[in-house]
């Protein structure tokens, strides 16, 4: 069942060794193994994954691949911070963020891109 199906989320990268170290030092996570392409795979909790598809620059997409959902977003920024991650800021009608973080009623979210343009998030409920 579907439902019961853990994810991988594929994304597309132009430097496969660059995207790998962002993954692995930046956001600190574990390669599990490669993909029948010989895509990098790493594990991202919860039994999902993020899989590392060699694709053409300007590939990526203008809107949020993926979300991580945190407990603490202020705490998850810093470390990331830390480690080199870029956080966007943003003042627009639609959205305002404040020390990186947008309180969007019962949720804060958090931007920022990996090192091949692919916009990810950090997001708090409650």
């Amino acid at each position: 069942m579907l439902t019961k199906s853990a994810i991988t989320t594929m994304l597309p990268v132009s430097d496969v060794d660059r995207a790998s170290r962002f993954y692995a030092e930046c956001l600190g996570l574990s390669q599990t193994g490669t993909g029948p392409d010989g895509s990098p795979i790493f594990a991202a909790g919860m039994g999902d994954a993020i899989g590392l598809l060699p694709a053409e620059a300007g590939a990526q997409s203008t809107h949020t691949v993926l979300s991580f959902e945190v407990d603490d977003v202020k705490a998850e920024i810093a470390d990331l911070e830390g480690r080199g991650v870029h956080f966007e800021d943003y003042d627009t009608p639609e959205l305002r963020t404040v020390d990186h973080i947008a309180d969007m009623g019962g949720e804060k979210a958090a931007w920022f891109t990996d090192s091949e343009g692919n916009i990810l998030c950090l997001h708090q409920t409650g």
